[in-house]
């Protein structure tokens, strides 16, 4: 058996009897990859230059399905929570957490951040932060997220200038599909599996 698999098959032991009462300190130790991505992904919920998508990295879908029930229940703030709709490599998923793009993001990222680190037992000292597709990693500060991440709608337009999800989409999945030799439909359907496709291509 794998070490992931034996960490899944402990995990699913912890929590059977306890899982209608919440996750609790530690119930996901070693199954949250310290790394937290902003902006990484498209809002399904708004325009990017209103909404912040956090997305964590999580060891298996029973305990990233545990972690955005934890998130969504939890905080008022949040706008949306969800998992992406089918597994990366080793048997990761995504939870995708999505909120207000203004200046109270800070505090409430850090506190998130916070419970997070008491169910996975980590410090946020060996935690890490990327914004959007660049590869830099940066410690997780209140400056630090300042810096980096635009906290008003008007700043995010200035920096990055106004998307069109819809437009970029249909561009991107048109070239997945000549890349895969499928053959093209103008339109891009919103389904389940395009959806899928936004996730793993990077696009959601």
């Amino acid at each position: 058996m794998s070490h992931q698999n034996k960490h899944n098959k402990m995990y699913n032991n912890q929590l059977q009897f306890n899982l209608l009462e919440g996750l609790e300190f530690g119930d996901l130790a070693r199954l949250i990859h310290p790394e937290l991505h902003i902006d990484e992904f498209k809002s399904k919920m708004g325009d990017d230059s209103d909404i912040i998508v956090l997305s964590f990295l999580v060891g298996g879908k029973e305990p990233a399905v545990d972690l955005m029930n934890f998130i969504e229940r939890g905080y008022d703030w949040v706008l949306d929570a969800d998992v992406s709709s089918g597994e990366l490599d080793n048997g990761e998923y995504l939870v995708f957490v999505e909120l207000a793009r203004d200046p109270t993001a800070v505090e409430n990222i850090i506190g998130l951040l916070d419970d997070v680190l008491n169910l996975a037992d980590q410090n946020l000292a060996d935690w890490s932060f990327q914004y959007r597709k660049d590869p830099k990693k940066y410690s997780i500060t209140t400056d630090n997220i300042k810096n980096h991440v635009p906290l008003s709608d008007k700043i995010y337009v200035k920096t990055y200038g106004q998307e069109d999800p819809d437009k970029d989409f249909e561009k991107d999945l048109e070239s997945m599909k000549n890349t895969a030799k499928v053959p093209n439909n103008k339109k891009a359907p919103v389904n389940d599996f395009t959806e899928s496709l936004r996730v793993f291509a990077g696009l959601k």
